[in-house]
């Protein structure tokens, strides 16, 4: 088969809602033919998520008190429990059709993981996977010392301090896949104490400003995600420009 290609677009900050609907919208048409591989890159306005596994008791403050701080609840179909999204955190949805090579959910959700592993690595830090644990799921940084993190299971607990930087939540639908990762590069850590991110107790939730990586926005993490993507999914692919996007979301 030749070289797969997908097509970026930077959706900048956008309403939860608003984007689950467009994704909805682009998995039918991904399914039936009728659109490239797309990935969707944006931020959220905050918002507390609940996947398929997610536990009520992990919302940590009631609907009220997270309306009076401008945070909306969701339910939605990707796997995983619960997390937070925001404003300096890098979403990622591709909407990829992983006919006929790459049909292995397992394989899906670890390229997910290189993508952010590439991306923290292009700031100075290495990021890594914590192997033996599938509830571990996501990528992970020492915070003690980033830019020698390896990810050895035998470190965790021990002299290594390690934290969530990317978490991962998919739902594949006819070998289309929607929803992706949560990259944190820069968002108010003190909201993910308001659940219990990815239901994991054990360990806690950092960014690439909390480990002071090289600086850098939302926007500019996204432009590098285009080119990590190609390198993980061995595609081409291109960044859309406003006019393009514009009819995307307007389709």
């Amino acid at each position: 088969m030749g070289l797969r290609t997908f097509e970026a677009h930077w959706l900048g900050r956008i309403a939860y809602d608003e984007a689950h609907g467009l994704q909805q919208r682009l998995l039918d048409a991904r399914i039936h033919g009728a659109l490239p591989d797309t990935v969707l890159l944006l931020e959220h306005h905050p918002v507390i998520t609940l996947g398929r596994s997610g536990q009520e008791a992990h919302v940590l403050r009631s609907r009220e008190d997270l309306a009076g701080l401008g945070i909306q609840v969701h339910e939605t179909g990707r796997g995983g429990d619960v997390t937070y999204h925001g404003p300096g955190q890098l979403v990622a949805y591709p909407i990829f059709d992983l006919r006929p090579d790459r049909c292995d959910v397992r394989r899906y959700v670890r390229d997910l993981a290189r993508v952010m592993i590439a991306l923290a690595r292009s700031s100075g830090v290495d990021a890594s996977f914590i192997e033996g644990d599938p509830s571990l799921v996501g990528v992970w940084a020492d915070v003690e010392s980033p830019a020698l993190w390896r990810g050895d299971p035998r470190s965790v607990g021990g002299a290594r301090l390690p934290a969530k930087l990317g978490a991962i939540g998919v739902r594949i639908s006819r070998w289309v896949t929607m929803h992706g990762f949560a990259y944190n590069v820069s968002p108010e850590l003190s909201a993910f104490d308001l659940i219990v991110p990815c239901g994991i107790v054990r360990y806690g939730v950092t960014s690439l400003a909390a480990l002071g990586a090289t600086a850098t926005t939302v926007e500019a993490a996204a432009r590098d995600a285009v080119s990590c993507f190609e390198r993980v999914f061995e595609a081409a692919g291109s960044l859309a420009g406003p006019s393009e996007t514009a009819a995307l979301l307007e389709a």
